[in-house]
């Protein structure tokens, strides 16, 4: 029985030629697929959010990543004041802005 378990087996380490770098080709194409259709929108799409928070103004009209609506009514470096009813003002980190829905005039 031993013997024939011998037989049947292929002789070790004759895979196909090239197969190595075949492999090496197909995860390079992998990878170049993940950065063109996840890597490089999420990155353009964060510059852009970046670049937004960035060009705040008085009288913007925004909205939070947590979905609070209101109108900026004063700007520091980090801190975002939010008018979001008649004399009732909210402080938000500048990177909580998520969207500006009308610029002031």
């Amino acid at each position: 029985m031993m013997n024939l378990a011998y037989a049947m087996g292929g002789a070790g380490g004759t895979g196909a030629k090239g197969g190595d770098m075949s492999f090496i080709i197909m995860i390079a194409i992998m990878f170049a697929i993940f950065y063109f259709l996840l890597i490089r929108p999420q990155q353009k799409k964060q510059k852009e959010i970046k670049q937004m928070q960035e060009n705040l103004s008085h009288g913007d009209l925004v909205i939070t990543s947590g979905g609070i609506h209101g109108k900026v009514t004063g700007i520091t470096d980090t801190v975002v004041t939010i008018e979001i009813a008649d004399k009732v003002r909210i402080k938000v980190a500048r990177n909580f802005i998520s969207a500006v829905l009308q610029k002031a005039t």
